[in-house]
């Protein structure tokens, strides 16, 4: 028989509990209220201690250690042309403002007061966020792709580009077409239609039309390094299952889109270009069991893995990708919020994360208060869509829910190191009388010396705000088991990371590292301050909260952040 004693009755007893190596200095919050909002709080000289187990609390999560689960590559926006140029254009008025923004965005450097986004995809001409309907070679009929050029695209796009590389060194940079050149599809256009399946020829010869939009993907790969700038993934097409005859799309079939991938990937495995990640699907969860299943059956030596997007179906379901190709990568890349609405975090990061997604993106990283600058004519994003930042006409700014939404989930997943590795997920378990108001995900992040402890970090969502049914935003006492030991933290309602050290292997006889404060003489980036002329203040959103119980997914429950 074990018998667990808590510290309280240690202490009753005359009984000193053992207090382990490990300890929480570490805590960042966002919470309903905003009275934090990616907050930091070091615990120093008080940190809670990992002790000799007691009684539970009222949640009580349980990380698992092995086996090891999905390694992460980062969270992140789309850098559309609306976004570069609302950048751009504040580069000119207020370059304050400008670094301001992309240092709080993109600063990786741990300890840093920043969210160290890792991740932007980046679209191949224009999308329903440009000024203008372009690919890079709108010469009808031009196989040979001799008009090609990649200059097309604003010189802004690559300036910004070039300016967050210079900030985050880990920047990975996945780029992908709203359509092809609008001479590859039956319509003529690039604004909707269906692609012509004699531009997916795979034939040994190279002479026209055989494999154009492969090659046309395949410059847009040397077109970029010829910006400097490295690509990690690449897409054959966003949304194919989507026609929409205002704004860039195409449709292209699974089996269409297997033979571009695998022409795609023999041309850039002779072109340098061996290391980039080839990316299938970009659509939503609903077909996950569907298109990106076909995809493999028919193309899986060509494809690194595919991507979802959170506009139909449910995080859940990418467990049937998953399932049926289980080394596979999967990737969540594109989920918006609108005007009056949003998504939380459980849907978009820590959702899709404990089902297997690498990373999680939002879509345009800035706009302005309208959701502008937009194609002129598109019924895209009509409520309309939420920037993770909003930039103002006068060069004021402030950041919506999906920056500290990402910046939570991103903090506890950075390296530890210089060059080291992004975190990988643990498995973990919640019980206790409380255990469905906690959403929560956990991450170990490796050393570039394997002598040097390993950060451990939990995100954890607590959206109780009814626990007897009637508006109370409740904080839950939580427990944290943790190698035969336990902390203690109560969560507040919102979203909280913390994080703490430890040996790769239980009690090594190595002292535990130095731990690094955020800087506290920089102002933080939450809470209400005034940023350029205005003050900013949200006004309280509401969320739809999307949890599971024994792997099924339940009906959303509305929280109000005020």
């Amino acid at each position: 028989m074990i018998v667990r004693l808590s510290v309280a009755t240690c202490l009753a007893f005359g009984v000193a509990p053992v207090i382990g190596q490990w300890q929480i200095y570490n805590i960042w919050a966002t919470t309903w209220d905003r009275s934090s909002l990616f907050t930091y709080t070091n615990l120093s000289p008080n940190p809670i201690n990992f002790v000799s187990p007691g009684a539970i609390g009222q949640a009580d999560i349980t990380i698992e250690e092995t086996p090891l689960a999905q390694a992460m590559v980062g969270y992140g926006a789309s850098l559309t042309d609306s976004s570069a140029l609302i950048l751009n254009n504040l580069k000119s008025q207020n370059s304050n403002n400008y670094w301001s923004i992309l240092n709080t965005l993109f600063d990786p450097t741990d300890g840093a007061d920043a969210a160290g986004f890792s991740y932007l995809r980046v679209p191949l001409g224009a999308s329903d966020f440009s000024s203008s309907v372009y690919s890079f070679d709108d010469v009808a009929g031009d196989v040979t792709l001799a008009n090609f050029n990649i200059n097309k695209a604003p010189s802004y796009l690559f300036s910004v580009i070039n300016d967050i590389r210079g900030i985050n060194p880990y920047l990975k940079i996945h780029i992908l077409p709203w359509s092809p050149p609008g001479w590859m599809k039956d319509s003529g256009t690039m604004l909707g239609g269906n692609f012509l399946s004699q531009y997916t020829s795979v034939r040994l010869a190279d002479e026209p039309p055989c494999c154009a939009d492969a090659n046309y993907l395949l410059k847009c790969l040397q077109g970029f390094q010829s910006h400097g700038i490295s690509v990690y993934a690449i897409s054959i097409q966003n949304e194919p299952e989507n026609s929409n005859p205002t704004y860039p799309t195409c449709k292209i079939s699974a089996d269409q889109e297997a033979q571009i991938g695998s022409a795609l990937r023999t041309l850039m495995n002779s072109n340098g270009f061996s290391g980039v990640r080839l990316i299938g699907y970009e659509h939503n969860w609903d077909d996950a069991a569907g298109y990106p299943v076909q995809l493999m059956d028919d193309a899986s030596a060509s494809f690194a893995g595919v991507s979802f997007h959170c506009y139909a179906g449910n995080f859940t379901q990418q467990d049937s990708f998953h399932n049926a190709f289980p080394s596979k990568e999967i990737y969540f890349t594109e989920c918006s919020g609108v005007y009056g609405t949003d998504w939380w975090t459980d849907i978009k990061f820590i959702g899709s994360v404990t089902h297997s997604s690498k990373n999680g993106l939002m879509w345009n990283l800035a706009l302005d208060g309208n959701g502008q600058p937009i194609l002129p004519g598109t019924t895209s994003c009509g409520t309309p869509c939420r920037p993770v930042v909003q930039v103002n006409s006068d060069g004021t700014f402030m950041y919506h829910q999906e920056f500290y939404a990402m910046a939570q989930a991103g903090k506890a997943i950075l390296p530890r190191d210089v060059n080291g590795p992004f975190g990988q997920r643990l498995h973990l378990t919640i019980g206790g009388s409380r255990a469905q108001g906690l959403i929560a995900t956990a991450f170990v992040t490796g050393r570039v010396n394997p002598s040097d402890w390993q950060r451990y970090s939990l995100v954890v969502l607590n959206w109780d705000d009814r626990p007897d049914g009637t508006w109370n935003p409740t904080p839950i006492q939580t427990t944290i088991e943790f190698r035969e030991m336990q902390a203690t933290y109560t969560f507040p309602v919102g979203v909280t990371t913390l994080w703490w050290y430890a040996p790769s292997t239980s009690f090594d006889g190595t002292e535990a590292p130095e731990v690094p404060v955020a800087n506290e003489e920089k102002q933080g980036a939450g809470g209400w301050k005034q940023i350029g002329a205005q003050k900013q203040k949200q006004e309280p959103f509401k969320a739809w909260v999307h949890t599971e119980v024994n792997g099924e997914a339940q009906r959303p429950v509305e929280v109000i952040f005020r």
